[in-house]
């Protein structure tokens, strides 16, 4: 399935959770982890006003956007204003 953002949406590919510290810690999913801020953009809409681009690794706002599926995959849609920066 593929789908295309309108306006001034951005598609994110949501990143998993870490699951493993980098010491080799595994952290158990009942420990109260924090929703993840960061993603990959996926797919852009078609306002002239978006400022980022596909593949940017992006911060976004810790309570924006609809979490949707896709191919048992997690994205979240969300406005450009609720992006906050792109990693470099």
């Amino acid at each position: 399935m593929s789908v295309k953002p309108l306006g001034n949406r951005v598609l994110i590919k949501m990143e998993e959770k870490k699951t493993k510290t980098q010491s080799g810690i595994i952290i158990p999913e009942t420990a109260n982890q924090e929703k993840t801020t960061e993603g990959i953009v996926d797919a852009i809409g078609t306002d002239e006003a978006i400022t980022v681009k596909k593949g940017d690794k992006v911060i976004y706002d810790k309570y924006a956007g609809t979490q949707i599926k896709i191919d048992d995959k997690d994205f979240l849609l969300l406005s450009m204003d609720d992006i906050l920066a792109v990693v470099e």
